[in-house]
């Protein structure tokens, strides 16, 4: 089956444009393996620290373990929550509007996600839980895979494929790494991707804080 061609955005469009989606998954459109390895392949030229690549993506298409694995997903949404910190953008009625819409799509995610073709784990490399132990060794592991798993939801995006960065199943990371055949102690997974097409492609820019809200020069 042919690609379908790529969006025609810009830069900009791209990156003003790339949504967390939930909703407008298309569930019953496979995702084919050769779309995945072109989004691999952009990942992997993310900057990383020293140039290690340590980097490692599962890619979950199986649907059995893709229907274990949004059990834990929905486990982890399950455990109790801290309390919220709300910012300046949750004080309107539009706002409170808004949280409703994002409550009702992370529902519909929560409902579908063992449905989702294909559910995408990025992994870091790690000489040992230890080095998560510290502020400095979460920032260097982190570093080197944040960069990359964005790179792979933006070239997604580009390709008509929709994504959205979660992480509940990481209270249950040990059992997703049995599950998946990851080994604990030296790889942590970092997020569970869900990867589709997308319902439609016509995706805006999302509400943000005004950036002279958060742009501190010299000084906080």
């Amino acid at each position: 089956m042919p690609h379908p061609p790529h969006l025609e955005l810009t830069a900009e469009q791209l990156l003003t444009t790339t949504r967390a989606v939930r909703k407008r998954l298309d569930l019953t459109r496979p995702v084919d393996r050769s779309l995945v390895e072109e989004c691999l392949d952009l990942a992997a030229q993310a900057p990383t620290g020293r140039n290690r690549q340590r980097w490692d993506f599962v890619i979950v298409t199986d649907p059995a373990r893709r229907a274990a694995l949004a059990d834990l997903y929905r486990l982890g949404l399950a455990r109790p929550r801290q309390p919220v910190v709300r910012t300046g953008l949750d004080r309107t009625t539009e706002d409170t509007d808004r949280r409703q819409r994002l409550a009702e799509s992370a529902q519909h995610l929560f409902d579908h996600l063992h449905e989702v073709p294909v559910l995408v784990v990025p992994c870091v490399r790690i000489e040992g839980r230890h080095e998560l132990g510290t502020h400095v060794g979460q920032a260097n592991a982190w570093g080197s895979i944040l960069p990359a798993t964005w790179q792979f939801m933006l070239a997604a995006r580009s390709r008509g494929l929709g994504t959205a960065w979660t992480t509940p199943h990481l209270h249950y990371e040990r059992e997703a790494a049995e599950l998946l055949g990851v080994p604990y102690e030296t790889v942590a997974q970092v997020a569970l991707v869900p990867l589709a097409h997308t319902i439609g492609t016509d995706f805006r820019p999302g509400p943000r804080v005004p950036t002279d809200r958060i742009a501190h020069w010299d000084t906080w």
